[in-house]
């Protein structure tokens, strides 16, 4: 499996992909692929990975800027994450989570939020915290991780009200 930057000639897999992987999940309005397509257009996509095997795209991770409080401090949000179902269960969207981490840190990035279940992205080192709040998501599903300079997880995680990029309400 190789995990590189996605390319313009991915664009139809990665939504079909997306598609696919969302298809079935209970808590998805079926937006994913139309959000990945809003951020991109935005200019707002600021990582966007695929995993590749034998020349095929079976997973993408998508990271873009949020705000704090309205303002730019530096943090991203993790989503949408998906792998095709045939691939789901072989680590494929954990290594697209840890490279797309990595990439975060590796530029500067303070921090990342997602909203997810917390049994799997607790592994990485994501927690609920009542310092930064989502409006309209239980609490225990929207997680932050400092990523720091130099990934220490003694940095101060930021005070304030999380607002994702504009295209995901315009996506749902």
């Amino acid at each position: 499996m190789m995990i590189r930057d996605e390319k313009p000639t991915d664009h139809e897999a990665i939504g079909a992909l997306t598609s696919a992987a969302f298809r079935d999940h209970p808590h998805s309005q079926q937006t994913e692929a139309a959000l990945i397509v809003a951020l991109r257009e935005a200019g707002a996509l600021t990582i966007s990975l695929v995993a590749e095997m034998d020349g095929r795209v079976v997973g993408h991770i998508a990271f873009s800027p949020v705000t704090i409080d309205g303002e730019d401090k530096g943090w991203f949000g993790l989503g949408p994450v998906a792998v095709l179902p045939e691939f789901q269960g072989n680590g494929i969207g954990r290594a697209l989570i840890e490279a797309g981490l990595a990439r975060l840190k590796g530029m500067g990035a303070a921090g990342c939020v997602l909203v997810g279940y917390p049994e799997f992205y607790k592994r990485f080192g994501f927690r609920a915290d009542p310092r930064l709040t989502y409006a309209g998501v239980p609490p225990e599903y929207f997680m932050a991780l400092a990523v720091g300079s130099e990934g220490d997880s003694a940095v101060e995680l930021p005070r304030g009200e999380v607002r994702f990029h504009p295209a995901f309400a315009e996506a749902g």
